[in-house]
């Protein structure tokens, strides 16, 4: 189990609104699970939204109307009778605050309010929810969670990664039987690992120019069809040297057959293929690394190797989020030490 202040952390890195002033008291508040932070980070940013205005689309509307108002659908008017109610079928974009980001919010206070949250939250709640009377609720199992952002909506990035992780994490609990949510589902925090990862490093070493790039297959006959598209969690260059990063947050860091641990197979054989690739574009091929990095689980046995693969090198290591934050931040610099040089320590900004 991550530690409430940990998650907070990671959330920092992930997005960089959790920086601002109102946010300063959250990393010392004593939250007794990942839910009552989750629900007071929703709350203070959809109070912070609304100060500056819902979010609001043009979404297209279809009814009888005594008034033309946009384009007539005379098949739906004649289907519907509508004439003889003297109206028209008309279709036509409402400026609306109904839109599936908003409903999404919506969906998510509603079901907090049907958990175990604290009752000054739960009160908290129900004030926003007045906001939201215009706006519809969804079924949460339904959700499709690809979001299109752009500059208008961009504050909504966070509201809606914190309703993904409340939303699964409370689905979880309630198939156990709970409504507690004091843990998160095992693919949002797949996905928060890796962004708190990418984020560590833009922030505190950008002569690496970390990033998620995009690793191309090397052919020697370029028949590219059908293969999928190659794109690391995290990629770190500096000089001639590069190293590959997959993140993987699992329940359990190495498969097990007939009580011998190893790693997981596609795993491996993921990183060797980024790796091989992008050394066979690079100027010095031996030059390209790469690293399987897990969170830490309570296994007993958890996979620590350096290995040479063909001319490369790759390590499969594990990152202790239970740990004091100071100490996985020095984990991370220690990575960044081991495969770029000790000189790189004196650059790190804070």
């Amino acid at each position: 189990m991550i530690p409430i202040q940990n998650l907070y952390y990671m959330l920092a890195y992930a997005f960089r609104v959790l920086h601002e002033r109102r946010y300063q008291g959250f990393v010392s508040e004593p939250f007794p699970n990942a839910g009552e932070l989750l629900a007071a980070i929703l709350i203070r940013e959809v109070s912070g939204q609304l100060k500056q205005g819902m979010g609001r689309d043009y979404l297209s509307r279809s009814e009888p109307l005594s008034a033309v108002r946009g384009k007539l659908d005379l098949s739906a008017s004649l289907k519907d009778q509508t004439l003889l109610r003297r109206q028209l079928v008309c279709t036509y974009d409402d400026f609306s605050v109904n839109t599936c980001l908003n409903q999404v919010l919506k969906t998510t206070l509603c079901t907090l309010l049907r958990s175990d949250l604290s009752a000054p939250r739960k009160k908290e709640v129900r004030r926003l929810l007045l906001y939201f009377g215009e706006v519809d609720t969804q079924d949460p199992r339904t959700i499709s969670w690809h979001f299109h952002y752009h500059r208008g909506n961009q504050r909504y990035q966070l509201l809606m990664f914190v309703c993904r992780l409340i939303l699964n994490g409370l689905l979880q609990a309630a198939g156990e039987g709970s409504r507690q949510l004091d843990y998160c589902d095992e693919q949002s925090m797949s996905r928060l690992y890796e962004k708190f990862l990418l984020s560590y490093y833009r922030r505190h070493f950008p002569q690496l120019n970390a990033r998620a790039a995009q690793i191309f297959w090397q052919l020697e006959d370029g028949m590219r069809d059908m293969l999928p598209v190659m794109r690391s969690d995290i990629t770190l260059s500096h000089g001639n040297r590069v190293l590959i990063i997959d993140a993987k947050y699992y329940a359990h860091t190495t498969q097990v057959y007939y009580d011998i641990h190893t790693i997981h197979s596609h795993n491996l054989y993921q990183i060797f293929t980024y790796v091989k690739n992008k050394a066979a574009a690079h100027s010095t091929p031996e030059s390209v690394s790469g690293l399987l990095l897990y969170a830490r689980t309570d296994d007993a046995i958890q996979p620590n190797g350096t290995y040479q693969m063909s001319g490369n090198k790759i390590s499969v290591r594990t990152l202790d989020l239970n740990a004091p934050f100071s100490d996985i931040a020095l984990q991370l610099d220690g990575i960044a030490v081991e495969h770029f040089g000790a000189t790189l320590a004196k650059f790190r900004i804070n």
